[in-house]
């Protein structure tokens, strides 16, 4: 332990002119691995400090270095854990508590009694030392010439007295007395008695010195004593003077108690004139105000001004703030009791007055709708509403006054209201399936459907029955699945009426929403509304619609994710517009208004399956734009959007079905498939319904869909297939797929587009060299077989000498074959080309370049293998390849 004090003194401490007192080695409490040393030091300057260290050794250098420290008067308290018991645990508490355990016990207390001395020593703010044993508290207070000191103490006094330089004057004496005795260098004896006879001059000197200030002294005393008598007699006195003040004194509290009471009474008289004067202002009603509450003329805009006014101050006496004791005042318990009477008085007779005024304007409203010309419109209710505005104020006056009979009021006002809605959308409603209904003209976009046009249309409905059937040709005079430009006209007019209908709605169901908030002051209820809270921190915004199928549920999470998913956050980061008030009113002012949506979505339906597109496209682009999702308009139309999505989704499902049920003509020729042709069309239309819209996911799923099927369609066509070989059908309506994807460039059928094309070069070539094995028929077998025995390990040069591979046989077989005989070969390959292919799908080009080179490669593979197999023999094809371009081109150009 001596070494690493040594050690830590000289590379830590001297360093920084510091000296090391006591050390102890210690590791944390519940850290056993992490070990390091608490360090006390003093400072070698003056004034001295004292600290205390953590010093660690590093991991790399393996030098002690300082980690912590600590002023010793920051040390509040040492709690050595414990005073009878031996244990190597201690805390030491500065800012924060320090628990260490040390290596030993006795290190501990070693420890604790250096800080308990350089505490004693250099602070005056001592800390406390708790549970430690008082043996090593007690050491410090030892006689200082004891000669038990501890080592400690040693240490201290050691680095303390070390060293004390001279003064000026002592180095002065000092040097006088060496020099006046030099001869104590040589007679030390000599030296020793001239000094005691010096010092025997200044004894005697001192005692006649002190004997000649005797006298002095004795004055002194005497001059104490009188002194002390002059004190005593000026005591005596000051006791006489506080005996003639205390009488002064006992009378100058009494006044001071008299005027505090004086001081409190004027003080109650004042509070108590106020008190009643606020009472007296705040239960007092100028008597104009009274007369208008009771004659006010509730029909004019400056009566209407006056009676609010004065119901105000009524209501603000009735709430007034007073004391629970003044309210036992008879004039009070009388005042109260007139205002409630003014108050019971003035509140029927308005509500009387806007009871009649609700009825009058649902009968007025009507009687004025029944008389205007028929617009495809709703009329609007601004008038009604600047009515009525002006008795917003009154009508908060009464839900706080008397909340019954303004309940009563807003069921009048809902009653007479919603039948007047409930008829203007019936016959708003009405009126858009009579313009649906009707036939168009033929210069400019109709009004309606004929009869005839339902029954071409593509309702999800009709649409089995257009699909199935046999095979026809298509011509300018066929009609698709998907109708014809009078269908599409009449679709256009669909999505302009759809959009009219969510146009007009909208507007009207927000007014009349603004309007009830205001005037039935339902706003206010929304930062009290439990349930509105509820609501709004739960997930589902959409709760109030209870979705039962899983599709919904579906819908609601996957497909309003787009637009109502971001607004469905920021309603958790504030209050909702509306609460559930506003949207019971609401409904119950529009309680038709969703099944009547409903009803017309349906109808659409039937008509067109198409409609479902517009309406998906239409109602989503209104659900997004809402500015408040939890309105009672914003709901209804997500409700009728489920609807509308579910009725999509029939609509693909037929088409799917349709295509799966297409049965095919056993008696023409197969060509471009009706389903192949008619998704070319549907993928057209839907690309310009959906276009800009959010709800484009919704139509790739449909076309991944639809896809899929007509793939595996156009193949069991083929296989069924029995006038058109089925590498026909596969070529040409995938290449007819193909270039309809091409076209469309669908992000999301970018795989199918590439299926497509391998499919349709699969099978070109796949009937490419079908074909081409009928001109040369036995030329092809012949080189067939020589091929197969070279690849059985026959060497090509011997195959000549078997007999059925011989060179006579091989001279026979290219002598059935000369050029006249190509020349027809190719010209029957070419009509049964032209035979097997449609004109529609302008293949035949194509497939006859393909057995152009198809068939060139096969000669020159011929040549190849005479002349591996027949080396110098001689033989050659009767035709070139020369011959068989120009064959090629003018068989060509003669068909």
């Amino acid at each position: 332990m001596t070494a690493i004090k040594h050690t830590l003194n000289r590379d830590v401490f001297l360093p920084n002119d510091e000296r090391l007192i006591g050390f102890v080695h210690v590791t944390k409490v519940g850290r056993k691995k992490k070990t390091s040393f608490l360090c006390a030091a003093l400072s070698t300057e003056t004034p001295v400090q004292a600290r205390v260290y953590q010093v660690k050794k590093a991991d790399k250098t393996e030098a002690y270095k300082k980690k912590v420290t600590w002023l010793l008067r920051e040390l509040k308290v040492v709690d050595g854990k414990s005073s009878s018991k031996e244990t190597a645990e201690f805390d030491l508490h500065f800012e924060k508590v320090y628990k260490w355990v040390a290596s030993s016990v006795h290190d501990k207390e070693t420890f604790i009694s250096c800080l308990w001395k350089l505490s004693q020593r250099y602070l005056i703010q001592k800390p406390d030392f708790l549970n430690v044993p008082r043996h090593l508290l007690e050491e410090v207070s030892r006689p200082t010439g004891s000669v038990q000191t501890t080592q400690q103490e040693d240490d201290i006094v050691t680095m303390e007295d070390d060293y004390q330089a001279l003064t000026s004057k002592e180095e002065t004496d000092l040097d006088q007395l060496m020099s006046e005795c030099k001869i104590a260098i040589s007679n030390a004896e000599l030296f020793a008695e001239q000094l005691s006879k010096q010092l025997s001059v200044l004894d005697g000197a001192n005692i006649h010195s002190i004997m000649g200030s005797e006298d002095q002294v004795l004055n002194l005393m005497r001059l104490l004593d009188d002194g002390i008598r002059s004190a005593e007699t000026i005591e005596d006195k000051l006791d006489f003077y506080d005996s003639i003040l205390q009488n002064v004194k006992d009378q100058m509290e009494v006044m001071k108690e008299k005027d505090a009471l004086i001081n409190t009474r004027n003080k109650n008289h004042q509070l108590l004139l106020e008190e009643l004067d606020n009472l007296v202002k705040q239960l007092d009603i100028d008597t104009r105000h009274l007369k208008a509450l009771t004659d006010g003329d509730l029909s004019t805009p400056g009566g209407i001004c006056e009676c609010t006014t004065a119901a105000h101050i009524l209501q603000r006496c009735l709430n007034a703030d007073i004391h629970p004791a003044l309210n036992q005042m008879a004039a009070v318990e009388e005042q109260q009791r007139k205002f409630t009477r003014f108050s019971d008085k003035f509140g029927k007779r308005l509500a009387y007055h806007l009871n009649n005024l609700f009825i009058q304007q649902g009968n007025v409203l009507g009687e004025t709708l029944s008389r205007q010309v028929p617009e495809f419109k709703l009329p609007p209710h601004h008038s009604a509403h600047r009515d009525l505005t002006p008795y917003a104020d009154l009508m908060l006056w009464l839900k706080n006054s008397d909340f019954d009979c303004f309940t009563q009021l807003s069921k009048v006002y809902t009653q007479n209201l919603s039948k007047l809605y409930n008829k203007e959308i019936q016959d708003f409603l009405e009126m858009a399936k009579q313009k649906l209904g009707t036939k168009p003209d033929k210069n400019k976009l109709g009004v309606g459907l004929s009869a005839q046009a339902r029954a071409l249309s593509g309702s999800s409905s009709s649409l089995n029955r257009k699909m199935s059937g046999s095979v026809q040709s298509l011509n300018s005079d066929s009609i698709s699945m998907h109708g014809s430009s009078h269908d599409l006209a009449m679709r256009h007019l669909f999505d302009q009426i759809i959009d009219k209908i969510l146009s007009e709605l909208e507007p009207v169901c927000l007014a009349e929403q603004d309007f009830c908030v205001r005037f039935f002051h339902l706003a206010g209820d929304i930062s009290v509304n439990k349930e509105a809270k509820q609501e709004e921190e739960s997930d589902d915004v959409w709760k109030p619609l209870q979705p039962s199928a899983p599709e919904v549920v579906e819908f609601y999470e996957e497909n309003l994710g787009g637009g109502l998913k971001i607004q469905r956050r920021r309603t958790k980061s504030k209050l909702r517009h509306m609460n559930e008030e506003v949207r019971r009113m609401m409904g119950e002012l529009f309680p038709n208004l969703e099944s009547e949506l409903e009803a017309f979505v349906s109808y659409a339906d039937r008509l067109d399956g198409f409609n479902s597109m517009y309406m998906l496209v239409r109602m989503s682009q209104h659900v997004n734009n809402a500015q408040d999702t939890g309105s009672f308009l914003s709901l209804m139309f997500a409700s009728c959007l489920v609807k509308i999505k579910r009725n999509f989704d029939k609509f693909i499902a037929n088409q799917i079905k349709a295509i799966q049920d297409f049965k095919v003509s056993k008696k023409s020729r197969c060509g471009i498939i009706a389903f192949v042709h008619n998704f070319e069309e549907f993928a057209n239309q839907a690309e310009s319904i959906f276009k800009g819209s959010d709800r484009h996911t919704h139509l790739d799923k449909s076309y991944k869909a639809l896809v899929v099927v007509i793939y595996e369609q156009i193949v069991r066509v083929a296989s069924e297939s029995q006038k058109t070989p089925k590498d026909v059908v596969m070529m040409e309506n995938f290449h007819h797929m193909y270039s309809t994807l091409s076209t469309l460039k669908i992000p999301c059928l970018e795989s199918d587009r590439k299926e497509a094309k391998q499919i349709y070069q699969d099978n070109l070539n796949s009937y490419t060299l079908n074909l081409l094995g009928r001109p040369l028929e036995k030329l092809h077998v012949f080189f067939e077989g020589v091929q197969n025995r070279v690849a059985t390990g026959v060497k090509p040069e011997e195959v000549g000498f078997q007999l059925a591979f011989s060179k006579q046989e091989l001279r026979k077989v290219i002598k059935e074959y000369p050029v006249k005989e190509v020349k027809k070969g190719l010209d029957g390959i070419y009509k049964k080309t032209l035979k097997d292919l449609c004109e529609e799908e302008n293949l035949l080009q194509v497939v006859w370049f393909s057995m152009q080179d198809e068939f060139i490669k096969q000669i020159k593979h011929y040549e190849d293998l005479i002349n591996q197999c027949y080396p110098d023999s001689g033989i050659t094809l009767e035709f070139k390849v020369d011959d068989v371009l120009s064959f090629f081109s003018e068989i060509a150009q003669n068909h």
